[in-house]
C-alpha cells in the first residue's frame, strides 16, 4: 500500500472514530432510562424525549450495541451497563408468556405491553443482544436465551409451529402467500452472531446447516439476475409476481444489507462462489438504487421501472447508506478493487453532507429526495435508535484498521 493510499483511509477511519464517539455519547445521555430500565429512542434533534413508548425492536438492538463495542474495543463499564439495561428490561417486560414467549413490538415507559406484530424481528434482535452479551460476560443465562429464541424464530419461518399470538398471516393464505427475503436475510445476520460466541461444536454444525440454508434460499428464490435485482417478495416456489406492486418492489439499501451477511457467511464458509454472486447482489443494488439527479440512495424502486405505491419511496433514509458503507468497504477489504473503495466514498461524502450532525450529534434519519431532513427535529424513532450508524461505524472503523495494518 503506497503512502497516498495509506493517508487516504487513515482519514476515514479518524472520521468513523469521531463520528462513532459523538454517536455513542449521544445515545448514553439522552437515551438511557435510569428510572425503569432501556433505553428511549423517540428523540428529537437535541436529544429531548418526545415520546415515552419504548420500541422493543430497540431494546434488543441497543443492548447488541453496547455489547459488541465491548467485544470490538474492550469493556466500559457504561457501555456494559447500557447493554444490561436493555437486557434486563427486554426479560421482565417484553416477553409474552402467555404466547409462547413471543415478544411485543412495542410497550410503555414502564414496560407495560402496547402493541404485538406477527414477524419475530423483536425476537431476532433480543436473541443477538443476549448472545452478544455472553460472548463479552460469559453469563450462561444470556447464551440459552439466545438459542431458544434462535430456535423459535427458526419454527416460525419455516412453519414447524403455529404462530401462538394467533395473529395469523397478513393476507388471506387461500388467495396468496409467499416468501418475504428479510426472513432468511436477518436469520443468517442472527447465525452470524451467535456462531462467533457460541463455540459449542453441536451447535456450530448447526449454525453452519442453517446458514447454508439461508444462502440458499436467497440465491434460490429472491435474487433474480435476469432481472437485475433481488426481489422483496415472492411466490412459494421464488416465482416472481410482476402482475402486482408488492411483487416488483425492490429495497436497494435491504439488497445491500443482504450482501454483507452474505460476505460473511462466504467468509466463514470460505466459499468464493458465495462471495461473488453477494458482490453482484451489492452492483446491482447500487447501480439501480443511487439516485443520479441528487445524490444518496432511493428507499424502493420497481423492478421494472413501473410506479412504487409506498409514499416514501424516493425518500433518502439512513440506514441504507450505512449498509452501503459496510458493504462497499467489505468488498474493498477482500477484493482490494478501488472501485468499491470510491463507492463508499461517493456515499460518505453525501452522508456528510446530508445526515451527520455534528452540531447535536447522531444522524438525521429521513430525507427528502433532495436531501433536505423530512423531519430536522427528529434523531429517533420507533425504528431508529443505536444500531445501524454505530454499527457501520464500528465495522467500518474495524475493516480500516485491518488495511491499515497490513
Amino acid at each position: 500500500m503506497d503512502q497516498e493510499m495509506r493517508a487516504r483511509l487513515q482519514a476515514h477511519k479518524d472520521w468513523m472514530e469521531e463520528e462513532l464517539d459523538i454517536c455513542i455519547k449521544f445515545w448514553l445521555k439522552h437515551g438511557m432510562d435510569p428510572v425503569n430500565g432501556g433505553v428511549y429512542t423517540c428523540l428529537d434533534r437535541k436529544g429531548e424525549i418526545y415520546s415515552t413508548d419504548k420500541s422493543v425492536w430497540m431494546q434488543g438492538r441497543c443492548a447488541w450495541m453496547f455489547a459488541y463495542l465491548c467485544h470490538q474495543y474492550g469493556v466500559k463499564d457504561e457501555w456494559l451497563a447500557a447493554s444490561k439495561s436493555c437486557l434486563d428490561f427486554m426479560e421482565a417486560h417484553c416477553i409474552n408468556r402467555q404466547a409462547g414467549n413471543r415478544m411485543y413490538f412495542t410497550v410503555t415507559a414502564d414496560g407495560k405491553p402496547l402493541r404485538q406484530r406477527r414477524y419475530c424481528f423483536s425476537e431476532g434482535f433480543y436473541a443477538i443482544a443476549n448472545a452478544e452479551y455472553y460472548g463479552v460476560t460469559g453469563e450462561r443465562e444470556c447464551l440459552e436465551r439466545a438459542r431458544a429464541a434462535y430456535e423459535l424464530i427458526y419454527k416460525l419461518n419455516n412453519g414447524l409451529i403455529k404462530d401462538p399470538t394467533g395473529l395469523g398471516p397478513k393476507t388471506i393464505p387461500e388467495t396468496r402467500t409467499g416468501r418475504a427475503l428479510a426472513d432468511p436475510m436477518i436469520y443468517l445476520n442472527i447465525t452470524s452472531v451467535l456462531r462467533r460466541v457460541d463455540q459449542d461444536p453441536d451447535w456450530q454444525k448447526l449454525y453452519a446447516d442453517r446458514a447454508h440454508e439461508c444462502v440458499e434460499t436467497i440465491f434460490k428464490y429472491h435474487y433474480k439476475p435476469d432481472l437485475h435485482c433481488t426481489l422483496e417478495s415472492v411466490a412459494p416456489d421464488g416465482t416472481p409476481r410482476l402482475e402486482v406492486t408488492e411483487g416488483r418492489v425492490v429495497n436497494p439499501g435491504h439488497d445491500i444489507e443482504c450482501s454483507w451477511f452474505l460476505m460473511e457467511a462466504a467468509r466463514y464458509a470460505n466459499d468464493p462462489e458465495i462471495h461473488a454472486t453477494a458482490v453482484k447482489i451489492f452492483d446491482q443494488a447500487f447501480a439501480a438504487g443511487w439516485d443520479q439527479e441528487y445524490g444518496g440512495l432511493l428507499y424502493f424502486i420497481d423492478c421494472l421501472g413501473k410506479p412504487t405505491e409506498a409514499y416514501e419511496h424516493d425518500m433518502k433514509l439512513w440506514w441504507p447508506h450505512d449498509e452501503t458503507l459496510i458493504a462497499s468497504m467489505m468488498i474493498f477489504r477482500d477484493t482490494g478493487d478501488v472501485k468499491y473503495l470510491e463507492k463508499f466514498e461517493q456515499t460518505l461524502d453525501y452522508c456528510k453532507q446530508h445526515f451527520s450532525d455534528r452540531e447535536y450529534g447522531e444522524w438525521y434519519g429521513y430525507l427528502r429526495r433532495d436531501g433536505l431532513p423530512t423531519m430536522p427535529s427528529t434523531k429517533g424513532s420507533t425504528f431508529k435508535g443505536p444500531f445501524h450508524l454505530p454499527r457501520m461505524l464500528s465495522m467500518v472503523d474495524g475493516m480500516l484498521a485491518q488495511l491499515l495494518a497490513e
